[in-house]
């Protein structure tokens, strides 16, 4: 097998395993997401550190994407903008949340493959006093093969999983990295962007689902490059731009 062929088997068998072990959670997270837009209420989605951020740009303004997605996207966490220590910084998370308006009875879901640095759990515990509906999208098995007391563990040694309502379980090994190449002694090709956008997606697909079946038309994104998505899309934004910061 050569390598193309092999990083697509793992990452095929990590979606399946996502598939077949996660659907009650998927359900359940769903059902938040669903009752959130059928309230009028925004899902927040944090992606907490330079990658994870990538899970809340794949909701957020896409086509085929729910319309009421809040992305927090404060300085300093994404790749593009951040220093390699600003996750781990200890006291950060409550003014993201402070500035996106995350509070009572909110939806916040909180993606972090490994699930352990100070801004994902501090989003954890700081949603959860709030009294915020909390999803997480994580490793559990990454998280508990972290020892505790390392510099990229909160000082707690808490995992995410251990703090929200719901936990989607994205089966990424530890360390992310699935391919073993001779001669070289760390893994290479990361996995967790697969897994964290199929959790989300399939969140949002099946909240949708739930929310036509009950007779309610879903707010939905369209394609600006498709006849009449200008026109669809800018009645959205003109409803709720005044509430979604990132669409300003």
């Amino acid at each position: 097998m050569n390598v193309v062929e092999e990083y697509f088997e793992k990452i095929v068998e990590m979606l399946r395993e996502i598939k077949e072990q996660e659907q009650p959670s998927l359900m359940a997270a769903a059902e938040l997401v669903a009752q959130a837009v059928e309230a009028d209420r925004l899902i927040h989605v944090f992606g907490t550190g330079g990658h994870s951020v990538m899970g809340a740009m794949e909701v957020f303004y896409r086509a085929g994407g729910l319309v009421p997605i809040n992305p927090l996207f404060p300085p300093g966490i994404s790749v593009i903008d951040s220093h390699p220590n600003t996750e781990r910084i200890e006291g950060y998370a409550k003014y993201v949340l402070d500035y996106y308006g995350v509070g009572n009875d909110d939806v916040l879901i909180i993606c972090n493959v490994n699930g352990i640095n100070a801004v994902t759990i501090e989003s954890a515990l700081e949603g959860k006093r709030r009294g915020a509906k909390l999803i997480g999208i994580t490793s559990p098995t990454f998280s508990r093969a972290v020892p505790p007391g390392i510099p990229a563990r909160h000082s707690s040694n808490k995992n995410l999983y251990e703090l929200v309502d719901i936990v989607v379980d994205v089966h990424v090994p530890p360390g992310d990295a699935v391919l073993t190449i001779p001669g070289v002694g760390p893994k290479v090709a990361a996995s967790s962007t697969f897994a964290i956008c199929f959790a989300l997606n399939s969140i949002c697909a099946l909240a949708v689902k739930l929310l036509a079946e009950r007779g309610i038309t879903p707010p939905v994104w369209v394609s600006a490059n498709m006849p009449g998505g200008d026109e669809t899309n800018k009645a959205y934004r003109d409803r709720y731009m005044p509430r979604i910061r990132h669409l300003y």
